[in-house]
């Protein structure tokens, strides 16, 4: 088993940022990608970003490309989002999560964590 858990969430208004972490502990030998999702309220579970556990590649969402970016820290067994330039569009609850198949689908991710709030006021 994987777990995962994130903080860094919060309130902030358009224009500022924020920077997530996941905290991944258990069998993580088995992880092969670490990703970030959100979910508005009445939406869909929408891709962010993702990364590769063992290396750097990573891939990112075009809504929020140029803005957000996910990173490592391997010393810490951390996946980071540094988000910048927040609009209210990207209020969400947002989740990590951790797979063995390099996907922007949330179906191919097996482990999730519990998800953190970030509210972008206008």
């Amino acid at each position: 088993q994987v777990q995962l858990a994130e903080s860094g969430g919060g309130s902030v208004q358009a224009g500022g940022s924020l920077r997530l972490s996941c905290a991944a502990s258990g069998r993580t030998v088995g992880v092969y990608v670490v990703g970030w999702f959100r979910q508005a309220p009445g939406k869909e579970r929408e891709f962010v970003a993702n990364i590769m556990w063992s290396g750097s590649s990573t891939n990112t969402a075009d809504s929020v490309k140029g803005r957000f970016t996910i990173s490592r820290d391997n010393a810490k067994n951390t996946v980071n989002l540094q988000m910048n330039s927040l609009k209210p569009e990207d209020t969400a609850v947002y989740y990590c999560a951790a797979g063995r198949f390099r996907s922007s689908r949330s179906d191919d991710y097996a482990y999730w964590g519990q998800g953190t709030q970030v509210t972008v006021s206008s």
